[in-house]
């Protein structure tokens, strides 16, 4: 089995139709509201309700650093289900006003490779963020923002860690310049190693590892 492996994805112009709410009803695990913007839910993934939505917006081109292009629905349903049974890895379905906005994953950095690649320190939290592709309105400035600080509210303050870690694609220059621009800090560029398992398989990738400390996220 495969599994994601990017940290963020910028969005662009999409033909397809990824942003049609989701219908099962779910319980956020953070709900804010965010000036300018709208509120951001953040719900638990449901890999069989929400596979539709995930596997368009994986299956483009512009995902092609979150690792799952080429996939089945039903595959990539199959990778989040596994995900859901462990204690470690965590899927979130983000939504605006009620509409799908964008995939998060948290990650246990100590149960992840990213682990053999620097010193985890208590408090860590390793984040993956895939936003929602643009409809025909085009680009949407301040998205990626606006998420983003749902997002580190809910890892700082629900979950009450102390600094979130991020390993996007050292290729990925679009994104580790967002991460920049939103206070993350660079750290080591490394090579995550290769992880084959009957259950999941990682290719080695290059990353640059990045890292926002709580005390900054909430200074900006």
């Amino acid at each position: 089995m495969s599994e994601p492996l990017e940290s963020v994805c910028e969005p662009r112009e999409s033909v397809s139709e990824p942003n049609r709410p989701v219908s099962a009803p779910r319980e956020p695990v953070h709900e804010q509201p965010v000036e300018g913007f709208g509120t951001v839910r953040i719900l638990r993934l449901d890999p069989q309700a929400d596979a539709d939505i995930v596997h368009a917006w994986v299956s483009e081109e512009r995902a092609s650093f979150w690792g799952m292009n080429g996939l089945t629905r039903d595959r990539v349903a199959e990778i989040y289900a596994h995900l859901d049974t462990l204690d470690t890895h965590h899927a979130f379905l983000l939504q605006r006003d009620g509409v799908p906005a964008g995939l998060l994953q948290t990650y246990e950095p100590e149960a992840d490779r990213v682990s053999e690649c620097y010193e985890v320190e208590p408090g860590d939290i390793g984040v993956h963020l895939l936003l929602a592709p643009a409809g025909p309105e085009g680009a949407r400035p301040g998205w990626t923002t606006a998420l983003l600080k749902a997002v580190t509210a809910y890892v700082f303050l629900t979950l009450d860690r102390k600094r979130v870690v991020v390993d996007p694609d050292a290729a990925n220059d679009r994104a580790v310049a967002r991460f920049l621009k939103q206070g993350f800090e660079t750290g080591p560029l490394v090579t995550l190693p290769e992880i084959d398992l009957p259950d999941v398989h990682l290719p080695e990738k290059k990353a640059q590892l990045a890292f926002l400390r709580r005390e900054v996220a909430f200074a900006r």
